[in-house]
């Protein structure tokens, strides 16, 4: 069994049999999907599936948990939180010598986000692990839900849409990640800036807004840049 640091209550599996199942993508991806266009665009007529999927990923009994390695060394696990009348999807970022990990971000009623910005998840996408999940298209779209971010540049599109045609059922691929990049979230799309090396955004409800009360401490802040170690111009 699993093991995460605040989630020893929770029966953690293993998620990685969900990946080749398409319907999981618009699943994970539930949230983005804001309006009936866009959950048209990527359900279209698998709708009924797709609920009794989500049904079986938010089983209490099994807490999925998907992990991206990155080659600083940490690794972003997003766990299922499947707690009876708490469930969402958190987005952890650890190191093997931490005690515990860093929230980057809470995609449920109680949101907290963004968590990344566009080249901080790009950069996620197409690095090279050795563990976890190491396809980058599956990359990309697990740690997607965590984006916002105001000034995604206009290659974006094309790459999520590459990632969907790859992986999902979707009949538009390039509408369906028009329609995602117009939502991103539930939280507003952050501006971010580079400060001493660190990104950091203007975001009322994430963690990496440093005017939160909530925001990450400064050790953190700078740990996930590190992290991640995105080049801005992606």
């Amino acid at each position: 069994m699993l093991e995460i640091a605040g989630y020893e209550d929770g029966p953690l599996v293993d998620g990685s049999g969900f990946l080749d199942l398409p319907l999981f993508w618009p699943c994970h991806l539930g949230s983005g999907l804001v309006g009936e266009e866009a959950q048209e665009a990527a359900l279209g007529p698998d709708w009924d599936d797709a609920q009794d999927l989500c049904s079986r990923m938010f089983d209490a009994e099994e807490w999925p948990v998907f992990t991206v390695g990155l080659r600083s060394g940490h690794a972003v696990h997003v766990v299922y939180r499947n707690r009876e009348g708490d469930r969402g999807v958190d987005y952890l970022l650890m190191r093997p010598s931490w005690q515990e990990a860093v929230t980057l971000a809470v995609d449920d009623g109680h949101f907290r986000g963004p968590g990344l910005c566009w080249p901080e998840l790009a950069s996620a996408a197409d690095q090279a692990a050795p563990t976890g999940v190491t396809d980058p298209d599956a990359r990309l779209l697990l740690l997607f839900p965590m984006l916002g971010d105001a000034g995604v540049p206009e290659s974006a599109a094309a790459r999520l849409a590459s990632a969907l045609a790859a992986l999902t059922l979707a009949e538009d691929p390039a509408r369906l990640a028009r329609l995602l990049l117009r939502n991103q979230g539930q939280w507003e799309s952050a501006n971010w800036t580079r400060r001493d090396g660190e990104w950091i955004c203007d975001g009322s409800h994430s963690f990496r807004d440093p005017s939160n009360a909530f925001a990450l401490t400064p050790a953190q802040t700078a740990a996930v840049s590190s992290a991640f170690a995105a080049d801005p111009d992606r």
